[in-house]
């Protein structure tokens, strides 16, 4: 297992002219230390998305799958992966997960990702960027990360 120490930054779809409103900061949430997400997503204007997200330092050649320790407000959000194969903003490898009140593990083999407008296969030592992403809809954002582990 390596615990990882990412440098999240914030995302939102006003790069495409969307209108979704929202912030990535570190806070305390249900008494731990945290990257928090908080927001509106909007689907005016052709948006629908507001994400915090990070690239990869490590070499992730080895492990099988990542870990996130997670806590929000019931909502449902993605994880996004994306590697130095896939050359669109809108490719990725994805798993949606809920976040749920309390503080929460979710284990996401890497063999488990659906490939998104993409033929490429998911190869962890290509590993560069992880995403949670809150799209699609619109609603509230609220969600928090502790830990990022690769296993």
């Amino acid at each position: 297992m390596m615990e990882l120490d990412p440098n999240w930054e914030y995302v939102a779809d006003s790069v495409m002219g969307g209108v979704s409103r929202g912030q990535a900061g570190r806070a305390e949430v249900a008494g731990r230390r945290a990257m928090r997400l908080t927001g509106q997503v909007s689907t005016d204007n052709g948006g629908g998305f507001i994400q915090m997200a990070f690239d990869l330092a490590q070499d992730a050649r080895g492990f099988t799958g990542i870990e996130l320790d997670i806590c929000g407000n019931g909502a449902c959000y993605d994880l996004r992966l994306r590697t130095t194969e896939l050359t669109r903003a809108w490719q990725s490898f994805r798993t949606g997960f809920t976040a749920p009140s309390g503080w929460t593990t979710i284990k996401v083999p890497f063999d488990t990702l659906e490939a998104y407008r993409t033929d490429a296969t998911f190869a962890a030592s290509q590993l560069r960027r992880v995403g949670v992403v809150a799209v699609g809809r619109e609603f509230s954002v609220d969600v928090a990360v502790s830990g990022v582990r690769l296993f």
